[in-house]
C-alpha cells in the first residue's frame, strides 16, 4: 500500500512539473518560446497567481496543447492560457455554465462548447477568485454527472468536436479563426477533417496556426 502511495506521488509530481515548462519557458506554439517576447513573459505573474488558485481545487494539473490543463477523473474541465492582451481561464463545457455574473465569453461566434474568463490585471484574481472557483465547481459536477454539449448537426456545425476542444486551449486561435472569411474556414475546415487520426489532426492545426494568426487562407503564402 505504501509502495502505490509512493508511486501516486511521483506520478503526480511528474506531471505537475510537466506544466511548469509553460509558467518557465511558454506554450511552444510557436518559434519565440524561451525568449522575452513569447507572450506568457508578460502575463507570468497573473497566470501564476491564478495558477496558485487553481491548485486549491481538486482539479489534477497537466500540460496538453502546450498549456495548462486542469482535469477530474481524467476529463478536461479547463485550460489556462495567455493571449496578447489577457489571461483566460477557458471551461470546455462554459456553454452548460449558468454564468450568474454575465462573465463567460465565447472564443468566437461559433463556439458551441467553450467559454471563458478575462483577466487582465493582478486585482482581478483577487476579485474574481471566489468566482472562478464557483464556476468550476459548478464545471466539475457537470463533468460527473455526464453532462454533453448538443452540438449542431456536424454536417452544418462550422467546427469539428476535435477543433472545438483546440480552440478550448487556444482562444486566440479560434478569435482569429472566427474572423476568417468563409471560404478560408471552409478550406481549413476539409484540411483538418481529411485526416483520420487524432495525432495527425492535431499537427495540422499546430501547422496552419501562423496562417490562421495572420487572416490567411490555407494554400496563402
Amino acid at each position: 500500500m505504501l509502495v502505490s502511495f509512493s508511486v501516486a506521488l511521483v506520478t503526480n509530481f511528474s506531471i505537475f512539473m510537466q506544466a511548469d515548462v509553460f509558467f518557465d519557458q511558454g506554450c511552444g506554439r510557436c518559434s519565440l518560446m524561451g525568449t522575452p517576447r513569447c507572450k506568457v513573459v508578460p502575463w507570468n505573474e497573473l497566470l501564476r497567481s491564478l495558477r496558485r488558485v487553481l491548485h486549491t481545487t481538486t482539479l489534477t494539473e497537466q500540460l496538453k496543447w502546450g498549456a495548462p490543463c486542469y482535469t477530474t477523473h481524467g476529463k478536461n474541465v479547463l485550460m489556462l492560457s495567455a493571449q496578447k492582451d489577457k489571461v483566460v481561464v477557458s471551461f470546455f463545457k462554459g456553454a452548460l455554465l449558468t454564468d450568474p455574473e454575465g462573465l463567460l465569453v465565447k472564443p468566437g461566434p461559433n463556439s458551441q462548447a467553450a467559454r471563458y474568463l478575462v483577466f487582465t490585471r493582478m486585482a482581478d484574481v483577487e476579485k474574481l477568485s471566489r468566482i472562478v472557483l464557483d464556476y468550476i465547481d459548478e464545471a466539475v459536477k457537470l463533468e460527473m454527472s455526464g453532462a454533453k454539449i448538443e452540438f449542431q448537426d456536424q454536417r452544418n456545425a462550422p467546427y469539428p468536436p476535435f477543433l472545438t476542444d483546440y480552440f478550448a486551449s487556444n482562444p486566440e486561435l479560434a478569435e482569429a479563426f472566427a474572423r476568417l472569411t468563409p471560404g478560408r474556414q471552409r478550406s481549413y475546415l476539409m484540411h483538418f477533417q481529411s485526416a483520420k487520426q487524432a495525432a495527425t489532426q492535431l499537427r495540422r492545426i499546430q501547422q496552419c496556426t501562423p496562417k490562421i494568426l495572420m487572416g490567411k487562407g490555407w494554400q496563402e503564402y
